[in-house]
Protein backbone atom coordinates (compact mmCIF):
# COMPACT_ATOMS: atom_id res chain seq x y z
CA UNK A 1 0.00 0.00 0.00
CA UNK A 2 2.93 2.12 1.11
CA UNK A 3 4.51 1.10 -2.50
CA UNK A 4 1.24 2.19 -4.40
CA UNK A 5 1.49 5.80 -2.49
CA UNK A 6 4.76 6.19 -3.33
CA UNK A 7 4.64 5.97 -6.81
CA UNK A 8 1.05 7.44 -7.37
CA UNK A 9 2.35 11.15 -7.72
CA UNK A 10 5.04 10.22 -10.62
CA UNK A 11 2.17 7.95 -12.56
CA UNK A 12 0.12 10.99 -12.43
CA UNK A 13 3.04 13.01 -13.83
CA UNK A 14 4.05 10.23 -16.44
CA UNK A 15 0.53 10.23 -17.59
CA UNK A 16 -0.08 13.93 -17.25
CA UNK A 17 1.67 14.80 -20.82
CA UNK A 18 -0.27 11.81 -22.45
CA UNK A 19 -3.67 13.55 -21.76
CA UNK A 20 -2.23 17.41 -22.82
CA UNK A 21 -1.27 15.40 -26.16
CA UNK A 22 -4.30 13.10 -26.51
CA UNK A 23 -6.92 16.36 -25.75
CA UNK A 24 -4.92 18.64 -27.96
CA UNK A 25 -4.93 16.12 -31.00
CA UNK A 26 -8.61 15.61 -30.77
CA UNK A 27 -9.00 19.18 -31.11
CA UNK A 28 -6.85 19.65 -33.41
CA UNK A 29 -7.79 21.86 -36.62
CA UNK A 30 -6.19 20.52 -40.17
CA UNK A 31 -3.53 23.33 -41.13
CA UNK A 32 -3.15 23.29 -45.30
CA UNK A 33 -0.20 25.20 -46.49
CA UNK A 34 -0.86 27.14 -49.32
CA UNK A 35 1.91 29.30 -51.09
CA UNK A 36 -0.68 31.22 -52.74
CA UNK A 37 -3.24 33.14 -50.58
CA UNK A 38 -5.53 33.08 -53.38
CA UNK A 39 -5.28 29.64 -53.35
CA UNK A 40 -5.80 29.69 -50.30
CA UNK A 41 -9.16 31.55 -50.53
CA UNK A 42 -10.41 29.32 -52.85
CA UNK A 43 -10.14 26.68 -50.55
CA UNK A 44 -11.74 28.20 -47.73
CA UNK A 45 -14.69 29.35 -50.22
CA UNK A 46 -14.61 25.81 -51.75
CA UNK A 47 -14.73 23.89 -48.14
CA UNK A 48 -17.34 26.58 -46.85
CA UNK A 49 -19.88 26.16 -49.76
CA UNK A 50 -19.64 21.96 -49.72
CA UNK A 51 -22.52 20.35 -47.73
CA UNK A 52 -21.25 17.00 -45.06
CA UNK A 53 -22.58 14.43 -46.93
CA UNK A 54 -23.32 12.79 -43.34
CA UNK A 55 -23.86 16.06 -41.08
CA UNK A 56 -26.70 17.93 -40.76
CA UNK A 57 -26.70 20.99 -42.92
CA UNK A 58 -22.72 21.59 -42.02
CA UNK A 59 -20.29 22.68 -44.10
CA UNK A 60 -16.73 20.31 -44.67
CA UNK A 61 -14.81 23.06 -43.15
CA UNK A 62 -16.85 22.96 -39.67
CA UNK A 63 -17.49 18.78 -40.02
CA UNK A 64 -15.62 16.35 -37.84
CA UNK A 65 -16.69 13.86 -40.12
CA UNK A 66 -14.26 11.42 -41.04
CA UNK A 67 -15.85 12.04 -45.10
CA UNK A 68 -15.76 15.59 -44.32
CA UNK A 69 -11.66 15.10 -44.05
CA UNK A 70 -11.36 12.91 -46.86
CA UNK A 71 -13.13 15.90 -48.69
CA UNK A 72 -11.26 18.80 -47.63
CA UNK A 73 -8.47 16.50 -48.42
CA UNK A 74 -9.17 16.11 -52.23
CA UNK A 75 -10.21 19.21 -52.25
CA UNK A 76 -6.66 20.48 -51.19
CA UNK A 77 -5.01 17.91 -54.01
CA UNK A 78 -7.53 19.55 -56.57
CA UNK A 79 -6.50 23.50 -56.13
CA UNK A 80 -2.87 22.05 -56.21
CA UNK A 81 -3.33 20.51 -58.96
CA UNK A 82 -4.40 23.29 -60.63
CA UNK A 83 -8.27 22.12 -60.74
CA UNK A 84 -11.09 25.25 -61.47
CA UNK A 85 -13.16 25.61 -58.59
CA UNK A 86 -16.14 24.06 -61.49
CA UNK A 87 -14.49 21.55 -61.78
CA UNK A 88 -13.86 20.29 -58.18
CA UNK A 89 -17.47 20.99 -57.70
CA UNK A 90 -18.67 18.63 -60.37
CA UNK A 91 -15.98 16.57 -58.86
CA UNK A 92 -17.97 16.35 -55.81
CA UNK A 93 -21.10 16.14 -57.15
CA UNK A 94 -20.11 13.23 -59.35
CA UNK A 95 -18.88 11.27 -56.33
CA UNK A 96 -21.62 12.57 -53.56
CA UNK A 97 -24.24 14.13 -55.42
CA UNK A 98 -26.28 17.11 -55.32
CA UNK A 99 -26.79 17.65 -51.79
CA UNK A 100 -22.91 18.47 -51.45
CA UNK A 101 -24.35 21.90 -53.01
CA UNK A 102 -25.72 24.59 -50.52
CA UNK A 103 -26.88 26.16 -53.88
CA UNK A 104 -28.48 23.89 -56.25
CA UNK A 105 -27.89 24.48 -59.90
CA UNK A 106 -30.65 25.60 -61.88
CA UNK A 107 -32.32 22.89 -64.23
CA UNK A 108 -34.70 20.66 -65.10
CA UNK A 109 -34.70 18.88 -61.52
CA UNK A 110 -34.28 21.78 -59.06
CA UNK A 111 -36.76 24.14 -61.16
CA UNK A 112 -39.78 23.88 -58.77
CA UNK A 113 -37.26 24.47 -56.03
CA UNK A 114 -35.84 28.14 -57.34
CA UNK A 115 -39.02 28.77 -58.98
CA UNK A 116 -41.69 27.96 -56.63
CA UNK A 117 -41.19 30.98 -53.99
CA UNK A 118 -41.37 33.67 -56.91
CA UNK A 119 -44.49 32.02 -57.89
CA UNK A 120 -45.70 32.07 -54.66
CA UNK A 121 -44.79 35.87 -54.00
CA UNK A 122 -46.13 36.73 -57.69
CA UNK A 123 -49.58 34.71 -56.85
CA UNK A 124 -49.42 36.72 -53.75
CA UNK A 125 -49.24 40.22 -55.70
CA UNK A 126 -51.84 38.97 -57.66
CA UNK A 127 -54.55 38.17 -55.05
CA UNK A 128 -53.74 41.38 -52.88
CA UNK A 129 -54.49 43.50 -56.31
CA UNK A 130 -57.81 41.76 -56.39
CA UNK A 131 -58.59 41.91 -53.22
CA UNK A 132 -57.73 46.05 -53.01
CA UNK A 133 -59.50 45.86 -56.56
CA UNK A 134 -62.91 44.06 -55.28
CA UNK A 135 -63.02 46.50 -51.61
CA UNK A 136 -62.37 49.70 -54.05
CA UNK A 137 -65.18 48.70 -56.37
CA UNK A 138 -67.48 47.70 -53.63
CA UNK A 139 -67.31 51.07 -51.90
CA UNK A 140 -67.75 53.48 -55.25
CA UNK A 141 -71.08 51.65 -56.14
CA UNK A 142 -74.29 53.69 -55.74
CA UNK A 143 -77.24 52.67 -53.28
CA UNK A 144 -80.13 51.31 -55.19
CA UNK A 145 -83.37 52.74 -54.45
CA UNK A 146 -84.96 49.63 -52.07
CA UNK A 147 -81.71 50.47 -50.15
CA UNK A 148 -82.63 54.28 -50.18
CA UNK A 149 -85.65 53.64 -49.25
CA UNK A 150 -84.60 51.42 -46.01
CA UNK A 151 -81.69 53.40 -45.32
CA UNK A 152 -83.95 56.92 -44.95
CA UNK A 153 -86.82 54.63 -42.96
CA UNK A 154 -83.63 54.00 -40.35
CA UNK A 155 -82.68 57.16 -40.25
CA UNK A 156 -86.11 58.64 -39.61
CA UNK A 157 -86.63 55.76 -37.02
CA UNK A 158 -83.48 56.65 -35.12
CA UNK A 159 -84.66 60.92 -35.32
CA UNK A 160 -88.12 60.10 -33.67
CA UNK A 161 -86.69 57.93 -30.87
Amino acid sequence: MALIRSLLPVLLLALFPLLVVGAAQAGAVEVREFDDPVLEQRYRSLTASLRCPTCQNQAINDSNAPVSGDMRDRVYLLLQDGVSDIEIRLHMVQRFGDYVLYNPRLEGRTFLLWGLPAGLVVLAAILVALIVRSRRNASATALSAEERRRLQALINRERTE
